[in-house]
């Protein structure tokens, strides 16, 4: 194997660590965010919208920050916005142009899951640094420098 395989090799084994974080992390919060009734899916557009500071956001800027299709997105903004979660406006200055925003109950919600999605983030997290393979990935989340091997 040359020193090019190796290195592909290197990212390759890095990207399946961090698949393997994220698998982890994600299946923790869903189960964590059940006794809210979300899902990380809709309790990331919560949190999108929430940090906006009572400003709203395009459905484009929604589906890219819920990593999501604009199909997924304009089903999972129905889905939310029937649940009362959130509510869309029309753009003023251009009418084909949809923001969305949280209502009250979407900001209630939001608030009470908040907590919880990061008790568990850490939790696993926490958890997640104790595996050797791990480990590196979650060092470097938390911004600690990682050793070289």
């Amino acid at each position: 194997m040359g020193i090019a395989d190796d290195a592909v090799e290197i990212r390759a084994r890095g990207w399946r660590t961090l698949a393997a974080l994220h698998g982890l992390i994600e299946a923790e919060l869903e189960r964590a965010l059940t006794v809210v009734g979300l899902s990380v899916v809709e309790y990331t557009v919560l949190d999108a919208l929430d940090r906006q500071d009572g400003w709203h956001m395009r459905m484009q800027q929604l589906a890219r920050a819920a990593a999501l299709s604009p199909s997924a997105t304009t089903r999972l903004v129905n889905r939310l916005e029937d649940r009362g979660l959130l509510t869309r406006v029309l753009c003023v200055d251009d009418r084909r142009g949809i923001y969305t925003e949280l209502t009250p109950a979407g900001q209630q919600l939001y608030g009470r899951a908040r907590p919880i999605h990061d008790d568990t983030l850490e939790r696993v997290l926490t958890d997640a640094e104790q595996t050797p393979e791990l480990a590196p990935v979650v060092r470097a989340l938390h911004g600690t420098p990682v050793a070289s091997a």
